[in-house]
């Protein structure tokens, strides 16, 4: 994290100095307040990611020997997904088991001033459902299905590797236990929808306060109106791609005639 922008945040902190005292109970002891630098991400043709700077600051004194700790936890839109498992069958990979995990989020990324298991403890981050693995729930599987768990973890490791659930601890930094700032990139491969950015304010790996906000992703421009377009008249984007792919094959033709020309 670079000086500047911790100077940036404690600026920023400064002026909310009034209403954070306003907003704490008397006697109120380890709150959290918290903003984003940015509330909404526009995904456009060439977009290629994106990073939100979270900052915050801790209000009020803990009490004596308490050990602080900040987790920040963003989510993307939920939802059911459908996973296959392929097996070999005369020479041949073949769809063989099929499960459908209940609950998904498209995108999460948890950071944190420590290992999660350290700071958090396992009834809270239960309770909160903070982990990756609290996130994404298989409920029910076909009977029929062999180790039906194998395919919850083949979500999260598929995930993974592209980069869309993300564990980063010990990134967030603390000055003096009360400003902490982190960086967290979003990849190029988000989906449109409504996130959600929760922050947590643990005392002795027990959750104390939490600040919560919403991320608003949506497509815009020409992506937009393509995206819209096919999800609106599937018949006219379909026209549009057989056109589309007619002029490029046309373009790459005529170029090619005159290169030999």
């Amino acid at each position: 994290m670079t000086a500047l922008r911790l100077m940036v945040a404690a600026l920023t902190l400064s002026v909310w100095a009034g209403a954070v005292l306003a907003q704490a109970k008397d006697g109120a002891e380890g709150g959290i307040v918290a903003a984003l630098s940015q509330n909404r991400v526009s995904i456009t043709a060439n977009f290629s990611g994106s990073q939100i700077f979270v900052f915050g600051a801790i209000k009020g004194a803990a009490p004596e020997g308490a050990k602080l700790e900040v987790v920040l936890a963003i989510a993307g839109p939920s939802g059911p997904v459908k996973v296959r498992r392929k097996d070999r069958v005369a020479g041949i990979w073949v769809n063989r088991d099929e499960v459908l995990v209940d609950e998904a989020p498209s995108f999460y990324a948890v950071a944190a001033t420590g290992p999660l298991d350290e700071v958090l403890s396992h009834t809270d981050d239960l309770r909160h459902r903070i982990g990756i693995d609290h996130l994404v729930r298989l409920i029910g599987a076909p009977a029929d299905v062999d180790a039906p768990e194998d395919f919850r973890e083949a979500v999260i490791r598929l995930r993974r590797d592209e980069g869309l659930y993300v564990e980063l601890p010990g990134v967030i930094r603390t000055v003096e236990d009360t400003l902490f700032a982190v960086d967290i990139k979003l990849p190029a491969n988000l989906v449109e929808g409504d996130y959600s950015a929760r922050v947590f304010l643990l005392r002795n790996r027990e959750v104390a306060d939490i600040f919560e906000t919403d991320i608003t992703v949506r497509k815009v421009g020409l992506e937009r109106w393509i995206f819209a377009l096919s999800r609106e008249n599937p018949a006219a984007y379909g026209l549009l791609s057989i056109v589309v792919a007619l002029l490029a094959g046309w373009g790459a033709s005529e170029a090619f005639r005159l290169l030999r020309s």
